[in-house]
C-alpha cells in the first residue's frame, strides 16, 4: 500500500493541510548548594561569607606543599541528610576524583569532586508550579546524582588598574552539586523546582540558600526540538542569581532559540550568561571542542563507606545512613497536607503559604493566638492582601518590617469591626514605613476608625441614593448588581470608613418598593 502512495503524488494533501509539528523546549538544571558548615570541605578554614579577603585560607587552600585533605564529617553528614529527602539512594561506597583546569584562582590545578562514584543517585523531586493565571500542578524530575565537591576561588578584576587580583576565602568551600535530567520544559517549572528545593534544604538546615550570597548558583541546560525528533543541540546559561531570574532567564533563552530556528539560523552548543539589568543572555564562550577534564582518583582520599544497615548507629568511623534519616524534619510537601487536613485549607492556599515561609510562620503564630479568628479570615489577608502588597513593592515577605504582632492587632480589630478592610490595608503600609509604631495608635492617629453607627450610616445612604438615581432606578426594576454602584457613593462618601455590611443592610431596607 505504502509504494502506491509514493507514486501518486497528486493525492497527497497540500503542506498548508497537514498539521505542524509542535516545538518542545527541554530544560535540565545543575545545582550547586554550599553546605552550611563552619569550616571547608578538606581543611579547617573558616566559611563565613564577607570575611576579610584571603582571610579563610589554610595551608591546604593555596596548595602549599606537603599539605593534604581532611574529609569534613559534618558536610558529608549534610550530603547524605539531603540526599535522602530527595529520595535518593545513597552509595555504601563513593569516591573522589580530581577534574584537572586551569584558572588562577584554583592553586591545585584541580577540583576535588566525585565524577565516577557520586555519594548518591536517582533521586526524584515533585513540586508545585505556579504560573500567574494557570491552575497550580505538580511536575517531576529525576535527580541523577549528589556530589561533593569543593568550590573554586575568586577572580577580581580591575578596569581602572588593568590587573586581576585572587580572593582564596571561598577556595575549598563545601558544596553538594545536584544534576538534574533535562525533565522540564520551562522557565517556571524550573524556578519552581528551585524553589521547591531551597524549601527543603532550609527545612533540613543544609545549606542556607542566600543566592546573594553565592549560597546557591543554578545553571541551565536548555534546547528546543520538534515532537518526535530527537533533542536539540544544547546551550547553557550561567550567573543566574535569583528565583525570579531563573525563570526569566530560561524563558527568553527557549525564546531566542526559537526565533532563530525561524529565520533559518542554527543552534550552536555555547554558554552564555545571563544579564540580568538587560533581562537577555548573552554568549561567553562556544562548546565545540569537549574539554578533556583529565579526571583521576584522588590519591589522598580513600573511599567514603557509609552503614547502610537498618538499625544502625553512628560510630567515630563510620555514618549510619539510617540514624541520619531519623533527622529529617517535615518536609516542605507533608505541611502541604498537613494544612490540608489540619486547617481546612484548599491545595492552592497550602502551597502559597509553604512557599512563603514567613508567611506560613504568620499563619500557625496568629492561628495559635486567636482561636476565635476564622482560619480564612487569616490566610486570606496574609495573600490577597499582606503578599499583594510585598510584591507590587518587589519585596520580600520576610524582608517587610511586619511582625506577627502587629497583624495580630490588625486583624483583631478587623474581626472586632472596629476597623474595616480597607483600613487594614492602610496599617499593612503604614507599619511597614514605620515598624516601631503600634497598630492602635495609628488606627487613632489616621482616624481609620470604622463607622459603624446606625444613624451615621443612615444619612450616607441617604446621600448616595440621591447621587446615584440611574443606579436606583435598575436596582428597583430588579438588577441586583446595581446595588453594588450605590454601596461604592457610600464608601466614597465615606473615604472607605463605612461598614460596607451594615450599609447594604441600609440600603436594601431603603430601596423596598415599600419605602419609595
Amino acid at each position: 500500500m505504502h509504494y502506491s502512495i509514493i507514486r501518486r503524488l497528486a493525492t497527497q494533501p497540500k503542506l498548508a493541510n497537514v498539521p505542524k509539528r509542535k516545538w518542545k523546549s527541554v530544560v535540565g538544571l545543575e545545582v550547586h548548594a554550599q553546605i552550611a558548615s563552619a569550616s571547608k570541605l578538606f581543611s579547617g578554614s573558616g566559611t563565613s561569607f564577607g570575611a576579610p579577603l584571603n582571610s579563610s585560607v589554610a595551608y591546604f587552600d593555596a596548595s602549599i606543599p606537603g599539605t593534604l585533605p581532611v574529609l569534613n564529617r559534618k558536610c558529608v553528614e549534610s550530603g547524605i541528610k539531603t540526599s535522602l529527602a530527595l529520595g535518593c539512594r545513597v552509595n555504601e561506597v563513593s569516591m573522589f576524583d580530581r577534574k584537572h583546569y586551569f584558572y588562577a584562582d584554583l592553586p591545585n590545578g584541580y577540583q576535588i569532586t566525585q565524577q565516577r562514584a557520586a555519594l548518591a543517585n536517582d533521586g526524584k523531586m515533585t513540586f508545585p508550579v505556579i504560573t500567574p493565571g494557570k491552575k497550580v500542578y505538580y511536575k517531576t524530575a529525576k535527580l541523577l546524582q549528589l556530589q561533593l565537591e569543593q568550590d573554586s576561588g575568586k577572580s577580581l578584576h580591575d578596569d581602572y588598574l588593568k590587573r586581576s587580583l585572587v580572593d582564596l576565602n571561598r577556595a575549598g568551600l563545601p558544596l553538594m552539586e545536584l544534576v538534574f535530567a533535562p525533565d522540564l520544559e520551562t522557565g517556571e517549572e524550573a524556578a519552581s523546582l528551585v524553589k521547591e528545593l531551597i524549601l527543603i534544604l532550609r527545612r533540613l538546615q543544609t545549606c542556607s540558600c542566600k543566592m546573594e550570597e553565592g549560597a546557591l548558583r543554578v545553571d541551565a541546560n536548555i534546547s528546543i526540538h520538534q515532537e518526535g525528533d530527537p533533542l536539540g543541540v544544547r546551550t547553557e546559561v550561567k550567573n543566574i542569581g535569583s528565583v525570579r531570574s531563573i525563570s526569566q532567564a530560561i524563558t527568553y533563552e527557549i525564546n531566542r532559540q526559537l526565533e532563530t530556528v525561524a529565520n533559518g539560523g542554527v543552534i550552536t552548543n555555547e554558554t552564555r550568561n545571563w544579564d540580568a539589568e538587560n533581562r537577555r543572555t548573552v554568549a561567553m564562550r562556544d562548546k565545540e571542542v569537549l574539554q578533556d577534564y583529565r579526571f583521576m582518583p584522588e590519591p589522598n582520599l580513600p573511599p567514603l563507606h557509609v552503614n547502610l544497615k537498618p538499625g544502625s548507629i553512628s560510630t567515630e568511623d563510620l555514618l549510619s545512613v539510617a540514624a541520619l534519616s531519623e533527622e529529617i524534619p517535615e518536609l516542605p510537601e507533608d505541611t502541604r497536607q498537613r494544612l490540608v487536613e489540619q486547617y481546612n485549607l484548599n491545595a492552592e492556599t497550602a502551597i502559597i503559604l509553604v512557599n512563603e515561609p514567613i508567611l506560613l510562620d504568620h499563619f500557625l503564630s496568629i492561628t495559635r493566638s486567636l482561636s476565635d479568628l476564622p482560619n480564612k479570615v487569616i490566610y486570606n489577608f496574609l495573600i490577597n492582601d499582606l503578599l499583594t502588597y510585598c510584591n507590587k513593592l518587589n519585596l520580600d515577605v520576610e524582608d517587610c518590617s511586619i511582625n506577627a504582632d502587629d497583624l495580630k492587632d490588625i486583624l483583631k480589630s478587623l474581626h472586632a469591626e472596629l476597623i474595616n478592610l480597607q483600613a487594614a490595608r492602610q496599617l499593612v503600609d503604614l507599619l511597614n514605613n514605620n515598624p516601631k509604631a503600634k497598630v492602635s495608635e495609628l488606627i487613632e492617629l489616621h482616624n481609620l476608625q470604622q463607622i459603624c453607627s446606625l444613624d451615621a450610616i443612615e444619612k450616607l445612604c441617604q446621600l448616595a441614593i440621591a447621587n446615584q438615581a440611574k443606579a436606583v432606578q435598575q436596582y428597583q426594576k430588579g438588577k441586583a448588581k446595581a446595588l453594588f454602584a450605590i454601596a461604592g457613593e457610600v464608601a466614597k462618601l465615606s473615604s472607605h470608613k463605612a461598614n460596607m455590611k451594615l450599609v447594604v443592610q441600609r440600603l436594601e431596607k431603603l430601596l423596598k418598593p415599600t419605602n419609595k
